[in-house]
């Protein structure tokens, strides 16, 4: 009885500690196929072409030249863990006023900017307040522009 205790326990023990190995693939944006990106040639494709090939951009530039951008990202997370990146792509499709592309330039995970956040407090511009500032600054300021001046119909 005693062997049956220890063969449940010890697999137990492995299938809890099984799924602590094993990380989550995440997969956002768009899906990459190496044959159609390049297939979008600059000089040959425009606009209709590219839509046609790549689909809808994930994202379309508001200022200056236009830029269609595909953007991908995968992403592994352990169970109780943060995500981290392990694949990311971008591929900007450049055109001219035209709509003929100009450049197709592809960049990976050596572009993407990591943002470390200031401890738990966002930094602003102003003054410090303390508690009682808070709770007791306005006693005094509220109504005060119509009281001082005896404004009124009887006048």
């Amino acid at each position: 009885m005693a062997g049956k205790w220890r063969i449940g326990i010890i697999l137990g023990a492995s299938v809890l500690t099984s799924g602590c190995i094993n990380s989550i693939a995440t997969h956002r944006g768009y899906l990459n196929d190496e044959v159609l990106l390049q297939s979008v040639q600059p000089g040959i494709d425009n606009r209709q072409s590219v839509e046609r090939t790549l689909g809808r951009p994930s994202l379309q530039s508001e200022y200056g030249q236009p830029v269609w951008y595909y953007i991908a990202s995968t992403t592994m997370q352990k169970p109780f863990g943060t995500p981290r990146i392990a694949e990311h792509s971008v591929t900007a499709v450049r055109f001219d006023d035209a709509g003929n592309v100009v450049e197709v330039k592809r960049t990976g995970l050596d572009e993407v900017a990591y943002l470390s956040p200031d401890a738990d407090k966002t930094p602003t511009l102003g003054r410090e307040r303390g508690f009682l500032e808070d709770l007791f600054g306005n006693i005094g300021q509220v109504g005060m522009g119509g009281a001082a001046t005896g404004g009124g119909a009887g006048n």
